[in-house]
């Protein structure tokens, strides 16, 4: 059977206090339903666009909306500080929680254990915004407080195994992952991947779905996948949006890591016009995959200590290279051949 990727060590519970109800705040809450995500179960006051979990038990995280005065814990020049031209920060709190907030936007506790996450929108932004930032930038912090790594990476299906893009932001993750939706392929996750192993089979890391979306830009969106497509703006600062999947997009199911491609820089445009795909060696792929970690503010001793013994075994399980090609559109459909290409040898 597979295991949760919670189920071994970050299982060690510890007491909390469970969410208390939040005045009343629009229509963002609801009945608190059980769904999965990422290979955990995630119980939220908010409808989540992912699959119904019917797993019996507690769940592995919560999220709960909080109001303005249940935030007052944390310090006054902390939770606004003086500096406002600050678009994200974050502050350990005493008692090894911590608050986080995007400004203008929203501000979150994450609980010592990892397993509560109490939000606050600061103003009316759509849910499908609030959702992003709640269940990619915020629950990283969570997975990681319960022993658990997240990549930054978008992940495809091809054929029954998943195949791994990782690269900074703005090196075409998602553009790429747009190319194989178009071509038929199914997304597992944008932006955020956890992986985990089968016990008993060293030779396998375990890729598990995230949430039915993807986000583009407008006009990268169009060009890929039609002009029909609607969704909700990320934030006022940027016009790349939010898209849902439909379901036959999007791949539910936890399904092994075949390979894992890592974007390099930008050609610049005197270089040849070809696609380059190059083996790692376990020391770089090492190195690539702490690079694109999803999350590099928790720099605490024990956390990167798990990180590298992560990175090593995944490192040497999984296959990573290098993928460098043209930022033009029109190289797209080479990258996509040379990726399964590559695959196929």
């Amino acid at each position: 059977m597979i295991a949760s990727p919670l189920r071994s060590g970050a299982r060690r519970r510890q007491a909390h206090t469970p969410c208390p109800p939040p005045e009343p705040h629009g229509a963002l809450t609801s009945r608190p339903r059980r769904h999965h995500l990422y290979g955990i179960h995630v119980q939220s006051t908010m409808p989540l666009d992912c699959p119904i979990s019917t797993r019996p038990g507690a769940a592995d995280i919560e999220l709960c909306e909080a109001s303005a005065s249940q935030f007052d814990r944390v310090p006054p020049q902390q939770r606004r500080p003086s500096d406002t031209s600050d678009w994200f920060f974050r502050t350990p709190l005493p008692d090894g929680s911590d608050y986080l907030r995007w400004s203008g936007l929203f501000e979150f506790l994450i609980s010592a254990d990892g397993r509560r996450i109490a939000y606050h929108a600061l103003t009316h932004g759509s849910r499908e915004t609030l959702q992003t930032y709640l269940v990619s930038q915020t629950l990283s912090f969570a997975l990681i407080k319960q022993g658990l790594e997240p990549l930054h990476a978008t992940v495809v299906m091809i054929g029954e195994q998943a195949v791994a893009i990782l690269g900074a932001c703005g090196h075409g993750k998602s553009s790429l992952g747009a190319a194989f939706l178009q071509s038929g392929s199914r997304l597992l996750t944008d932006d955020l991947l956890v992986t985990s192993h089968v016990p008993g089979r060293p030779n396998v890391i375990l890729a598990h779905p995230g949430p039915p979306r993807i986000k583009l830009f407008p006009k990268i969106s169009a060009r890929l996948l039609g002009t029909g497509r609607s969704g909700a703006r990320m934030n006022p600062y940027t016009r790349k949006m939010i898209l849902p999947l439909a379901h036959h997009e999007h791949c539910t199911k936890t399904v092994p890591l075949r390979a894992c491609y890592v974007l390099q820089p930008p050609i610049v445009h005197r270089a040849p016009a070809r696609v380059t795909i190059g083996p790692l060696s376990p020391r770089q792929a090492c190195l690539e995959l702490i690079a694109n970690t999803f999350n590099t503010i928790i720099t605490e001793p024990a956390r990167l200590a798990r990180q590298l013994d992560w990175a090593a075994r995944l490192a040497n399980t999984v296959p990573v290279k290098s993928l460098s090609y043209p930022r033009r559109l029109s190289h797209i459909p080479a990258v996509l051949a040379a990726i399964h290409k590559d695959l196929a040898r």
